[in-house]
């Protein structure tokens, strides 16, 4: 057997090209990341000069920097509806409903959209005498018309309503995929011992998806702490609704920062895997039976 031969009955010459792109794309990033979060750099001089653990201090110690972390629990409060209203969704749309394709792809039209599309329809919807109080005064609800950008109580309200909008149909085709993998001969064997819809999805469904909506719960974490689009279109962050990425992203583009905002993104990705591991071992990835 020739030396060439050996080499493609090995699995690396299959996986070298991934691994290249990760490495390149993904790792190296990273490190870079990393680099600069120890340095104070303009990320236009040639030079940087090392800061030590400066950057981090500040981050942790600034109230400016991780006070924008409470605007993230409005989004991780609104991921926990974006969740129950995917999986109703999905529990129904799973059985012999009619119009049933018609309602899947409603739900999931929104996730198709560009986040900036996304913000710019949303934008005009909440602007004064928009398309929302419009539709508030044909309904005879003109009273309740609210400054729904301009208000700090109720701008990150709008905000995380409209992240729910957007993102709802992503869950909604997890849990409907998840569903949908379940044998039917466990569903008919149900009905035969006399399960109705609610026993069904107790029993068969809720564990049946489990590591779905373990997983679910993980994008949410992330998500809310790393929500941007949203609030960088519609408002710039102004009226309390700066999130840690925008704060991230004005500090390094703006304020011409790339050291400290370094350090807020390699922040934002501990906290991240803490909340996940945490959430892996409160909701351990179990073996699921159903038989």
């Amino acid at each position: 057997m020739t030396t060439r031969i050996k080499i493609f009955k090995t699995p690396w010459p299959y996986v070298a090209p991934a691994l290249i792109l990760l490495i390149t794309f993904t790792y190296v990033p990273v490190g870079n990341m990393l680099w600069y979060s120890f340095h104070k750099w303009d990320g236009l001089d040639p030079t940087m000069t090392p800061a030590g653990l400066d950057n981090y201090v500040r981050v942790l110690t600034d109230e400016q920097y991780w006070r924008v972390f409470l605007v993230s629990l409005y989004y991780f409060a609104a991921s926990f509806a974006q969740i129950a209203i995917a999986l109703y969704f999905a529990v129904v749309l799973s059985f012999s409903v009619r119009f049933r394709n018609l309602f899947k792809g409603i739900l999931f039209f929104p996730y198709l959209l560009n986040g900036v599309a996304v913000g710019f329809v949303f934008l005009y919807l909440f602007q004064p005498d928009g398309t929302l109080d419009t539709l508030l005064g044909v309904l005879g609800l003109g009273g309740h018309t609210q400054q729904w950008l301009g208000d700090p109580d109720i701008a990150n309200l709008s905000l995380a309503g409209t992240s729910v909008w957007r993102f709802t149909g992503l869950n909604f085709v997890l849990f409907l995929g998840a569903i949908q993998s379940i044998p039917g001969e466990i569903y008919e064997a149900a009905e035969i011992d006399g399960a109705n819809r609610w026993h069904q999805f107790r029993h068969i469904i809720a564990p049946g998806i489990r590591r779905i909506i373990s997983l679910s719960f993980i994008l949410a974490i992330s998500g809310s702490l790393s929500v941007f689009e949203i609030p960088f279109i519609m408002t710039g962050g102004a009226n309390g609704t700066r999130t840690f990425v925008v704060q991230a992203y004005q500090t390094a583009f703006q304020f011409r920062q790339i050291g400290l905002a370094s350090a807020m993104a390699v922040v934002l990705l501990l906290i991240v895997l803490l909340l996940t591991w945490i959430q892996r071992r409160i909701l351990p990835d179990d073996e699921v039976t159903l038989t």
